[in-house]
């Protein structure tokens, strides 16, 4: 089975995406950036799903370590956010996000495929 982490810092969201996924892939959950950041060095996931708006660490930052580390250089990383404005979605896959997805998740399709989509599942 294949491995997501979820960096997340709201535990009703990140309970409904593990609601969500954990028929389909073994979940790892990380609360801020800096619990990610060390925790994926440890356990490399097949993808991550990664929260904007993280306490300390945003996820653009944490974005920019992971891809600066050669352990996680290559994972696919998808955005997940609240802030759903006009030109999001552009502005974030043009920092290296691999997809992006607005909370709160209504369409449970619309992750499945788009992790789909990432990992060739």
């Amino acid at each position: 089975m294949k491995k997501i982490a979820v960096v997340e810092d709201n535990p009703d969201n990140r309970l409904l995406i593990c609601a969500i996924l954990e028929d389909y892939y073994e979940i790892n959950e990380y609360e801020t950036g800096l619990e990610a950041i060390k925790g994926l060095k440890k356990e490399v996931p097949s993808l991550i799903l990664l929260d904007i708006s993280l306490p300390g660490m945003d996820g653009p930052e944490v974005l920019k370590l992971l891809k600066e580390e050669e352990l996680t250089k290559d994972v696919p990383v998808i955005a997940i956010t609240a802030y759903a404005m006009a030109g999001d979605r552009e502005k974030y896959l043009k920092l290296g996000f691999d997809d992006y997805i607005t909370k709160p998740i209504i369409d449970e399709d619309l992750i499945l495929k788009s992790i789909k989509n990432l990992i060739n599942d």
